[in-house]
């Protein structure tokens, strides 16, 4: 009986702060996306001196774990790495006090890079962790991958628990995610490919933030149909990407020895029940589990913070100062047109900007029509690959598995010619249906 406790109060903790929906200013969101956002509202002063706190620590952590003691094992990196995380101090100095040049301190760079990624990341990563630790150390892990393996094995070549992983980037954050498929890479419980999967495949953008996109560009009204069309692309491009290059180059092996009776423990419902509770009974205790959990987090955090503040600010000051995106996007207003989009020449750029950050693509659209505002909205939250935060956490996060930038680049082309014409073809169906009536 105690361990079936154990069970249900992680699960309904976990779920409930993950997956709760709660009505904030009339949208729908989740209970973890309301605390993080009270806590940067609250002290946003407090919140960036914490995440300039752990840029610093993570870059002279990184210099000092060169001399390879034991106890800085995890901020040990190469030299390109190394040299992003120091690069990330003197940024985080002159956005947290307001320095510098009058150009990164733009609402479109240094609000965004410092006001929302930089501070939620930080925010972010600690407290999901935690939560999320008590969700896998009391047997949902065992008990979401026992049932979902006949699903996940044929059509993402993944097996079940990384049903896991998807859910607390859909429901919580992406960041979250990751730091659950690392935990699990250091466990010997996915192989090198099946990180670079979920990694690259289910590092989704949460239901909140969609919320923020479809409010950008007035779609809110029609925010269930934007969010049941992201849901289904996401995984049949998922479907595809599994099976083609990059993917299938990277070795299909594991970074420390793997537990072999892990894959063959039965996939019966009792199964999954009995391999749960045998977790929850054998977990220490619950505020212990979390603790360790937020370390964790505070410790990957530092960890990454400096690069995604280098590598983003130059990704963004890209998207704002130069018109590359607007070269890169004549080539494709030929298609968009055969497409039967409107305002191909608007919606070009915007199809590649988003490798910079997700939200731009949203604000170059706003003048456009309906259709190719629901067009943009849908491609841009499934492309998944930006470089203002997502793309330099996975490289620094994996860099064993390895996840390169060539590979990002290459995921971020594959998805962008696999989405474009199937996210139109969805555009079309709903117009068709009457979903952009009245907007």
């Amino acid at each position: 009986m105690r361990a079936v406790l154990r069970f249900l109060i992680s699960a309904l903790l976990g779920l409930g702060f993950f997956a709760l929906p709660v009505p904030v200013n009339g949208q729908w969101t989740v209970v973890f996306d309301v605390v993080v956002k009270a806590l940067r509202s609250a002290a946003p002063e407090a919140v960036g001196l914490y995440a300039l706190a752990l840029i610093i620590g993570g870059a002279v952590a990184t210099l000092m774990a060169s001399r390879r003691p034991e106890w800085l094992s995890g901020f040990q990196a190469g030299p390109g790495m190394t040299a992003l995380r120091v690069a990330g101090v003197p940024l985080a100095i002159l956005f947290c006090f307001e320095l510098g040049p009058a150009a990164l301190q733009t609402k479109a760079v240094g609000g965004l890079m410092w006001g929302v990624l930089i501070a939620s990341v930080a925010v972010i990563i600690p407290l999901g962790a935690a939560v999320l630790n008590v969700l896998v150390g009391f047997g949902c892990l065992e008990f979401v991958g026992t049932l979902m393996r006949p699903l996940m094995r044929p059509l993402f070549r993944l097996p079940g628990r990384a049903a896991l992983d998807d859910l607390t980037s859909w429901l919580g954050s992406y960041s979250v995610g990751l730091y659950l498929t690392r935990k699990l890479v250091d466990q010997g419980r996915y192989t090198r490919r099946e990180a670079f999967i979920i990694a690259t495949c289910f590092s989704t953008v949460s239901v909140g933030f969609v919320g923020v996109v479809a409010s950008t560009l007035g779609l809110l009204s029609i925010f269930p149909m934007l969010f049941l069309a992201y849901f289904v692309v996401v995984y049949l491009v998922a479907i595809v990407q599994v099976r083609v290059w990059p993917t299938t180059v990277i070795p299909d092996t594991t970074v420390v020895p793997a537990d072999p009776e892990e894959e063959a423990r039965g996939a019966a419902w009792t199964r999954a029940w009995a391999t749960a509770l045998e977790q929850a009974r054998d977990a220490p205790p619950m505020h212990r589990v979390a603790a360790r959990g937020f370390v964790e987090g505070l410790v990957l955090a530092a960890t990454i913070l400096g690069t995604i503040l280098s590598v983003g600010t130059l990704a963004l000051v890209v998207a704002e100062y130069t018109p590359l995106f607007d070269w890169m996007g004549r080539p494709i207003v030929p298609v968009l047109t055969l497409l039967g989009l409107p305002d191909p020449e608007l919606l070009a750029p915007a199809t590649v900007a988003g490798i910079t950050e997700m939200y731009i693509p949203a604000l170059l659209v706003k003048e456009a029509a309906v259709e190719g505002r629901f067009f943009v909205a849908l491609l841009s939250i499934s492309q998944l690959i930006f470089f203002s935060s997502v793309g330099p956490m996975m490289m620094d996060m994996f860099r064993d598995v390895p996840i390169r930038f060539g590979h990002l680049v290459a995921v971020f082309a594959l998805r962008t010619a696999l989405l474009v014409p199937l996210v139109a073809a969805v555009t079309h169906l709903y117009g068709a249906l009457g979903v952009f009536a009245g907007l």
